[in-house]
């Protein structure tokens, strides 16, 4: 069995296969999925990507200067924030039993604990999120991320140090830490949340992927769409413009290779 193989290929340093599987796996599909969207922001191509771009007056191209900036920040973000708290969430774990355990979960329960983690992530990420939008707070932290009002995959972690603490990291390691999760199970949570993150910021609503309509408003109003799967949303009403919009009816599974800016085009603009 390769985790056998695996567990026995690290022995004593547990910890870093922690990190290998809880990190540095999400990381570099975070990564590389991203460089596919960079390129396509930044030349154009491949077509089949950018003729889905949601706002199309926008990044077309991508400014250069806005976007390395962007990519170093999160890389700052990763490497110094991101790494110490995983390396802490294992010190938590550890507490409880063994994250690497040579017996691996039933798929079924890893199901469940990421169905789980996802649900605990909204109402943290939501909360948080909304906190960082209050006047006293937003112009001093979260307005960097809001730089982009057309945002780009990459900038899904582009944000000040405190907000990636608080509003990216938190959300997602507290239901692993709750329920004792075994690394492959924050293996594979932190890549769907990674993923899920990028294609809500992507700017392209793509066939087959989740819909990053939702997200996508909140960046171009601000004020609207502050949760992941809408859920609290809908329950404070943070979605009442959303809803009257073309962009909520576009807020679906894209089933076939026509662009819902054109399936569903805007509503046009009236003539003086």
């Amino acid at each position: 069995m390769q985790w056998s193989k695996l567990h026995f290929l690290f022995g004593d340093q547990q910890w870093a296969l922690f990190i290998m599987g809880s990190m540095i796996v999400p990381t570099s599909i975070f990564w590389l999925f991203n460089a596919l969207l960079m390129m396509a922001d930044s030349t154009g191509k491949p077509s089949f990507i950018t003729r889905y771009r949601i706002q199309v007056d926008k990044n077309n191209p991508v400014d250069p200067e806005k976007l390395r900036q962007a990519v170093k920040t999160v890389l700052w973000n990763q490497v110094f924030l991101s790494v110490p708290m995983v390396l802490l969430a294992y010190l938590l774990l550890c507490q409880r039993g063994d994250p690497c355990s040579l017996e691996l979960p039933i798929f079924h329960w890893v199901l469940l604990e990421v169905g789980l983690c996802g649900l605990l992530e909204e109402v943290l990420f939501y909360y948080s999120h909304r906190l960082f939008h209050h006047p006293a707070i937003y112009k001093r932290i979260h307005k960097i991320h809001h730089e982009w009002t057309a945002p780009v995959g990459i900038i899904s972690l582009y944000c000040h140090p405190l907000e990636h603490v608080l509003s990216n990291m938190l959300p997602v390691l507290v239901g692993p830490l709750m329920l004792g999760s075994h690394m492959v199970t924050l293996s594979l949570w932190f890549t769907v949340a990674l993923l899920v993150t990028t294609v809500s910021h992507c700017g392209y609503h793509l066939p087959l992927l989740p819909s990053p309509e939702f997200h996508d408003f909140h960046h171009l109003k601000f004020n609207q769409c502050y949760g992941v799967l809408g859920v609290l949303d809908r329950l404070h009403g943070t979605d009442s413009v959303f809803r009257k919009t073309k962009a909520y009816e576009r807020h679906l599974l894209l089933l076939s290779l026509t662009p819902l800016t054109e399936s569903i085009p805007d509503t046009p603009k009236k003539s003086q």
